[in-house]
């Protein structure tokens, strides 16, 4: 079904401003403000649930002005949440989203103690890989750090099976096409070579699926452990596995600045 150009908020008559930013959809300004993802707020709209300035809002495409609008769900009033970010190493075997419908233990069980309500995770990590996460509840540094224009490193280091040679790493940075996607690591290099495996470093500027398992299994290596252990200038650093803390100011500081925010 085609959607259809968001109008108005049907309650101010107004026409969005377009010089302001301000004036977003109603669901969008739900993620904006904190209170959930844009998905489950279209859930909460279609639900009848939310209402603005006192109506009730049943129009995906109503628009609403974030500074003047009061938005409320199930009548109690939306406010503008604290922004919070923080950094997860996540141990291997948790799934990166909040509820698996196969009951499988998740990153968000690692943030018992912390009241993650309205945060999400920044990307993936899948459920074999381990280390660097981030969750916030500001929507729009996650999507400028998920965005491949904005070019924030992440770095990865990986243990495979053999030994790759200097022009099988040279090709993972040139391109590989596999299942006609082409993947491209914007760095890779040797760490450390053992016996029988070794570990490399890759560093990333975008997030495809299974990116890093795909161009090593292109390659005819398999991946034995996948860490990743820096994004921007944050580090995992010595972070136990599991554990969580709050990035710091000049942590965050530095992603808006690397985002252009």
């Amino acid at each position: 079904m085609k959607q259809k150009r968001p109008t108005a908020a049907r309650d101010t008559g107004r026409r969005p401003a377009a010089d302001t930013g301000k004036r977003v959809t109603v669901a969008r300004a739900l993620s904006k403000l904190g209170y959930c993802s844009r998905t489950q707020a279209e859930k909460l709209v279609l639900e009848g649930r939310v209402s603005i300035n006192g109506r009730k809002a049943t129009d995906l495409t109503a628009w609403v002005d974030v500074d003047m609008d009061r938005l409320a769900v199930d009548g109690k009033a939306v406010l503008a949440q604290e922004k919070v970010y923080l950094m997860l190493n996540k141990p291997r075997g948790l799934v990166t989203t909040r509820h698996d419908p196969e009951g499988r233990p998740t990153v968000f069980d690692c943030l018992k103690n912390i009241d993650s309500t309205h945060l999400s995770p920044v990307g993936r990590l899948d459920k074999a890989s381990e280390g660097l996460l981030l969750f916030t509840n500001d929507t729009v540094l996650a999507q400028r750090l998920l965005d491949p224009e904005t070019h924030v490193g992440k770095v990865y280091h990986v243990q495979l099976t053999g030994q790759i040679d200097d022009a099988q790493l040279a090709q993972m940075v040139a391109g590989i096409d596999e299942g006609g996607e082409m993947l491209r690591a914007a760095r890779a290099e040797r760490l450390r070579v053992g016996g029988r495996n070794m570990w490399i470093e890759v560093e990333l500027e975008e997030g495809r699926n299974r990116q890093i398992r795909r161009m090593l299994d292109a390659l005819g290596f398999e991946v034995l452990r996948l860490l990743r252990v820096s994004i921007g200038t944050i580090a995992l650093g010595d972070l136990p596995k599991g554990a969580a803390r709050n990035l710091t100011a000049d942590e965050i500081a530095d992603l808006k600045r690397r985002t252009g925010l």
